[in-house]
């Protein structure tokens, strides 16, 4: 369990502008419209509110005493239960003025006792060199690494979009997508019969689905668009721990599956993990990377949440998932004041959030199941991610592995959302994500420099026939450091060449085509358009595309923008790399 500087300033700038009210309920068989209420006071009750900031406050003081004995990873791991004590309390925090003012003050005075604490140095070692691991349709995706140096009291380097959860928290159906029929309801407990484990019918599910075939039809095509990248791997993992593969489908609702997806509550990645929760489940969260950003990692711990979520509640999935979304213990105290583990009946005392959590989840896995029968048609999954894996020695720059693989840092990035920095971690050689079909190449370069100037190197690409004395005079660096740097390497056909990054004066990057040769085409972006959706629209791989032009899949486009992307014609080659690869 780690606390993040980035984590408190988000919540402090999201609460500012995230109040308003957590509506209590009524459950009810089939007809849910009384199931909306507006919250009672007992849910605002000030002894409660004393109590839960009691212990918030024994955690926070016995963070102040770790942190003043030096034992830095007790004094985070008791402020983040401190954080972490409100968040889990059962009560929705932005409901209750007291609770609010209290919290803030808290995720402040947190944040200051982070800036104080002092980095721990890093591990030092001989180097390792550079391995290639994988495709990544053969990619280890669990494999054990040394433990990190631990550095508290860093800025974070990654760049994140809301959560889906947030809107969630607020949403309010419309009467008329709280019309439900008895036809309707037949209709739901057959389509219930396609879905891989069992769950009870009711009106809201279909309110769900009513809602996604009219104002919520854009996100359900955007997640179904995007859920090509992941659903494969997620299957397989789920299907690996013992979890319900239609369960996969909860990442849409958690990320639309964004994988730097950051809520209100700090949780973060395509499984929206708080840190105490991502901690439990093995997922690292240090100066250097977040594990519950990463892909593999963080879908493996969320089906092992989840199948222990199940295992507690007997096997009731609705359970389960409930507890997903606000805690076990939340869904415990739920139940010990109906007496039943029923989800419909403990509804009424339950966060308004999970309310709609759990049927939406429902509602998106049955059109999933089944889109044409809702409506959707013609929706194209973007392509599985397609990548190698390298395995990196220490602190390698991520500059250096975009330059040596001609993309950009956003694309690397885009691979590897875990990475905090713009390196690799420190202390450590990391199985580090690179293009598709690019991770040999990579590794003979990586090779060619010692570990003691990867941080001062850059790699740049040569024409066919260019030769050290041009090099050297477009770099600013001398032909005796070329050839130092460069030994042995056949430059007759062009490639790449290791340079001192201080030096450089003009790179004139001349980017390889591979096997598109001359067949590249320009092509005009529509106005919100992202380059996926670009890449969908011409029928060309969306990795391919945004290799082409060093921007990430997710990169959004202005209007007319241009576009370079492969042709479809037979000189291309063949299909583009990234739907020649599946995970």
């Amino acid at each position: 369990m780690r606390t993040s500087i980035p984590r408190l300033l988000s919540l402090v700038a999201i609460f500012t502008t995230l109040v308003s009210p957590v509506s209590n309920a009524y459950a009810q068989g089939l007809t849910a419209s009384s199931l909306r209420t507006t919250a009672n006071d007992v849910e605002r009750d000030n002894p409660r509110v004393l109590q839960i900031m009691e212990k918030a406050e024994q955690h926070y003081k016995l963070g102040e005493l770790n942190l003043k004995d030096k034992n830095m990873d007790a004094a985070r791991a008791e402020f983040d239960k401190a954080v972490d004590s409100v968040l889990e309390s059962g009560m929705d925090v932005r409901s209750n003025p007291k609770l609010q003012t209290f919290y803030l003050q808290l995720v402040e005075r947190v944040y200051r006792m982070e800036v104080a604490m002092p980095p721990i140095p890093a591990q030092t070692g001989g180097q390792q060199p550079a391995q290639f691991i994988a495709a990544s349709t053969n990619a280890a995706t669990d494999v054990a690494s040394a433990v990190p140096a631990q550095q508290p009291g860093f800025l974070r380097e990654q760049k994140f979009e809301p959560s889906p959860l947030d809107e969630l928290s607020r949403l309010e159906l419309t009467n008329e997508e709280k019309q439900v029929t008895t036809e309707d309801v037949a209709k739901l407990e057959e389509a219930k019969n396609a879905v891989d484990f069992g769950f009870n019918s009711n009106a809201l599910i279909q309110q769900f689905l009513n809602y996604y075939q009219g104002r919520g039809r854009a996100t359900m095509e955007t997640g179904m668009r995007r859920s090509g990248r992941y659903m494969t791997m997620a299957r397989r993992i789920f299907r690996e721990e013992g979890v319900p593969e239609d369960i996969a489908w909860l990442g849409q609702v958690e990320s639309a599956w964004r994988p730097t997806a950051y809520s209100w509550a700090a949780a973060s990645g395509l499984w929206q993990f708080i840190p105490g929760t991502g901690a439990r489940f093995g997922l690292r969260q240090n100066a250097w990377l977040d594990e519950r950003n990463s892909f593999e990692k963080a879908t493996r711990a969320s089906a092992r949440y989840l199948k222990f979520l199940a295992n507690r509640y007997h096997g009731n999935w609705e359970l389960a998932i409930g507890a997903y979304n606000t805690g076990e213990g939340n869904i415990d105290r739920a139940i010990s004041r109906t007496g039943v583990a029923d989800f419909w009946r403990i509804y009424p005392f339950i966060a308004q959030e999970t309310r709609n959590y759990v049927p939406n989840i429902l509602a998106t896995i049955l059109i999933a199941k089944n889109p044409a029968k809702y409506g959707f048609h013609n929706i194209r999954p973007d392509a599985p991610l397609a990548y190698d894996v390298v395995n990196v020695p220490s602190a390698t720059s991520l500059q250096l592995i975009a330059s040596a693989t001609d993309t950009s840092v956003d694309f690397i990035r885009s691979l590897n959302p875990e990475l905090r920095r713009d390196t690799t971690p420190r202390g450590e050689s990391y199985n580090l994500r690179v293009p598709p079909g690019r991770g040999k190449s990579f590794v003979a370069v990586l090779k060619r420099i010692p570990g003691d100037r990867r941080e001062s190197a850059k790699v740049i690409s040569v024409s066919a026939g260019e030769d050290l004395q041009s090099i050297a005079a477009r770099t600013g660096t001398s032909v005796a450091q070329l050839q130092m740097w460069n030994s042995g390497v056949d430059l007759s056909n062009g490639g790449k060449v290791v340079v001192p990054a201080g030096a450089v004066r003009n790179v004139a990057m001349v980017r390889p085509r591979g096997n598109v040769g001359s067949s590249l085409i320009s092509v005009r972006a529509r106005a919100g358009e992202t380059l996926a959706q670009l890449a969908a629209r011409q029928g060309v791989g969306a990795d391919e595309v945004a290799r082409l032009n060093a921007l990430s899949p997710d990169a959004a486009l202005s209007a007319n923008q241009e576009i370079k992307v492969p042709s479809k014609s037979p000189a291309s080659g063949g299909a583009p790399a990234a739907q020649r690869r599946r995970r």
